[in-house]
């Protein structure tokens, strides 16, 4: 299934993807967002709408970020070895990580598919990095990673756009991850049934049409179990927490000269099995 948040004539709603169409869950089940659809426990209800006549279409409704408000989301840096040795090419020597190197996003950093990425009127270097995100189905702490993936309801793709010289002015990089409109998550979630080996999936990254990202999940240095059981263990996690797996290489300050996003440019992250994640670039 394919799960939308998005806003309809000023109103925030939720809904199932039906081919082009959607299903008004907010309506359907009484409930007003996806966060709290995984917070009721109720996600299978909802392929009992599977053959229910769309009440919109995708081309008339607004996308916004697939979970608006999660309580957390952690990001994971320099987690495919590819790219800790692409950094290495450019003077920035990281062993790789012995355990998760997690970050913090924001959700008001985030914005939805089609929506505009904001570059920073504070910065030239706004860099694009494409990621497959995880979306948490229910609470748990100190998860064991044996378990980890009974705590998934699905996954989404991740722009984790980056303010690159804000990012590297100390070595807590959070300032150049977290500017207003930065980041994107969607165009909504496909839950796990639909992926059955999220640990082989295809992650690209296509700047007005050309692919400068090209890599796949078997190559994280640290795969989802241990990235859940690592963060539920600093805190519990909730339904609607978004766990970012990090980026393969080809990001644009690695690159000689580097290559950044600009105003009038478009940015399209793709996941296999997930979708495409487009949104244009607008200048702040």
């Amino acid at each position: 299934m394919r799960l939308i948040t998005f806003e309809y004539e000023r109103t925030q709603g939720f809904g199932l993807v039906l081919g082009d169409g959607i299903v008004d869950l907010q309506k359907k089940m009484g409930l007003f967002s996806l966060k709290e659809l995984l917070e009721s426990g109720r996600l299978d209800e909802v392929g009992e709408f599977a053959n229910a006549i769309p009440d919109y279409q995708l081309d008339q409704v607004s996308f916004l970020p697939v979970i608006v408000d999660p309580a957390h989301i952690y990001c994971l840096a320099i987690n495919y070895l590819d790219h800790v040795n692409e950094i290495a090419n450019i003077g920035i020597h990281r062993d790789p990580p012995k355990h998760p190197a997690v970050f913090v996003r924001y959700a008001d950093s985030l914005i939805g598919h089609r929506q505009a990425l904001v570059k920073p009127a504070v910065s030239d270097d706004f860099d694009y990095e494409a990621e497959l995100a995880v979306v948490i189905g229910k609470a748990g702490r100190s998860i064991p990673e044996a378990q980890a993936m009974e705590y998934v309801a699905g996954y989404t793709a991740f722009n984790d756009a980056s303010v690159r010289d804000w990012q590297f002015h100390t070595r807590q990089i959070a300032p150049g991850k977290n500017f207003a409109a930065t980041g994107a998550l969607g165009p909504w979630l496909v839950t796990k049934d639909e992926i059955p080996d999220p640990d082989n999936l295809r992650v690209t990254t296509r700047l007005n049409g050309e692919l400068l990202q090209d890599g796949n999940t078997r190559d994280m240095i640290h795969k989802i179990p241990a990235f859940i059981s690592y963060v539920s263990t600093i805190l519990p996690l909730k339904p609607g927490d978004v766990l970012a797996t990090g980026t393969p290489s080809g990001v644009g300050f690695s690159r000689r000269p580097p290559l950044f996003m600009k105003a009038g440019d478009v940015v399209d992250v793709e996941v296999e099995g997930v979708g495409i994640l487009s949104n244009p670039v607008v200048a702040g």
